[in-house]
């Protein structure tokens, strides 16, 4: 998604404005992560343009089934991208507008049925030698380990249990948490990595910055506890960053 996404509800009517950023507000106030936020409202406001930009409240069942038969005929979306549109509508207009619509009769993308292109071990491997650190060692975390791209960069340094030879995975697919293997191999240089991450911390701590964040009910529950180290992201940003959501200056990863 692009990042121009943040700034298009400046061009859209009085009223639509106001309305999005209600909805912001809401889908905050209601505990949702930064990206789902980034995205409905992305999808919202696709939506308002492919009708003209006429006002939500002015639309249904029609305008939507509509839209989403678009997605699937014209813009040749995914089956899962179609169903992040339809996933954004529904939040906007039954949970936040609190309006109701009859079930959608719209055309559904199909993705044909195509065996999977995996690469050999030696393939991968190839691939990764190509890389150098942090980068390589997110790459054979995620290869060894069986992470995703936003497991591997969530983790933090509580996470990492090196006298078992494992890691903890947490809030996955499915907002589940998982124990997963640790390869031996990868110790020393993980070590050199929260080594890196505990300079930061001890510099952030130094300098004011804020703590790392955490869900809103953690962050609620355990207060203080994202001031400590074992809290902190492994992969840290090099720099500081102003929290989007709350205006905090802390280190995401």
């Amino acid at each position: 998604m692009n990042n121009r996404t943040r700034d298009i509800p400046v061009s859209i009517p009085d009223k639509p404005v106001r309305l999005l950023d209600q909805f912001r507000a809401w889908l905050r106030t209601n505990h949702y992560r930064y990206q789902t936020e980034r995205t409905y409202v992305h999808w919202v406001i696709t939506y308002i343009r492919y009708h003209g930009r006429r006002h939500p409240r002015e639309m249904s069942s029609p305008e939507i089934q509509a839209f989403l038969t678009h997605l699937a005929t014209q813009r040749h979306c995914s089956p899962a991208t179609q169903k992040i549109a339809l996933n954004a509508l529904n939040c906007f207009y039954r949970k936040f507008l609190k309006i109701e619509f009859p079930a959608l009769d719209f055309r559904q993308s199909r993705k044909p049925r195509r065996p999977p292109v995996v690469f050999t071990d030696e393939e991968a491997r190839a691939i990764i030698e190509q890389l150098t650190d942090p980068f390589k060692l997110m790459a054979e975390l995620m290869y060894g380990s069986g992470l995703r791209v936003s497991e591997a960069l969530r983790l933090r340094i509580k996470d990492i249990d090196f006298g078992q030879c494992q890691l903890i995975v947490r809030e996955g697919k499915g907002n589940k948490d998982r124990v997963t293997v640790l390869s031996g191999q990868l110790h020393g240089r993980l070590k050199l990595q929260i080594d890196l991450a505990s300079s930061y911390y001890k510099q952030d701590r130094e300098n004011g910055v804020g703590p790392a964040w955490m869900p809103y009910a953690l962050a609620r529950k355990y207060s203080g506890q994202a001031s400590q180290l074992g809290w902190q992201f492994i992969f840290p940003s090099r720099e500081p960053a102003r929290d989007p959501q709350t205006g905090i200056i802390r280190r995401h990863h």
